[in-house]
């Protein structure tokens, strides 16, 4: 557990793992409805998410049993915040299915609720998914970001991510456009 502020007041940030998620089947149903409480306020929001349209509860049960799936096989990791047993936040990576590239992971989705932005939750979450993918023997961790997504951007780099490429206008939202931004860690011993 970490100490979070929230309204001055010091709450205990628990990090649980899919193991944790799953053993219970109240907790994991729970997940799955607050998660897409977070997803979809976030992405009606204007967040880059990787929907345009908020998803439906349905979509976010597929997407959430097939990364514990994933998970469960050693090819991925679901992490979840919890401030007094509330879901504020949720991320994980897959490893990349090409044998060629098994060695390395996406990190896909960093999601956290508006109310806590700015709390630590993102940055404790991707501690947590940094740390399950160097136990997995990840080599390299990749991501990708919206370019307007400067919160993100710094915290990321702040933790180690380097940018390895961008493409200018990628993005389309309606008349919008935003670059692409992608950044990896890399934990291969230098030589």
């Amino acid at each position: 557990m970490n100490p979070a502020m929230t309204s001055g007041e010091t709450t205990e940030l628990t990090i649980l793992d899919a193991v944790e998620l799953t053993s219970d089947p109240e907790l994991y149903a729970a997940l799955v409805e607050s998660a897409h409480r977070i997803l979809a306020a976030l992405v009606r929001g204007g967040a880059a998410l990787g929907w345009v349209e908020p998803p439906s509860q349905e979509d976010v049960a597929e997407l959430l049993d097939h990364v514990v799936s994933a998970a469960h096989a050693g090819d991925g990791a679901l992490r979840a915040a919890y401030l007094d047993r509330r879901l504020v936040g949720l991320g994980y990576w897959l490893r990349y299915a090409r044998p060629t590239h098994r060695p390395h992971a996406d990190l896909e989705k960093i999601a956290v609720d508006a109310a806590v932005h700015g709390r630590g939750v993102g940055r404790a979450l991707t501690g947590a998914l940094i740390a399950d993918a160097r136990d997995a023997g990840i080599e390299v961790l990749t991501l990708d970001v919206r370019g307007d997504n400067t919160h993100a951007l710094h915290l990321y780099r702040s933790l180690g991510f380097t940018e390895y490429g961008r493409l200018p206008d990628f993005v389309a939202v309606g008349a919008r456009r935003y670059d692409k931004v992608f950044s990896m860690l890399d934990f291969r011993p230098r030589s």
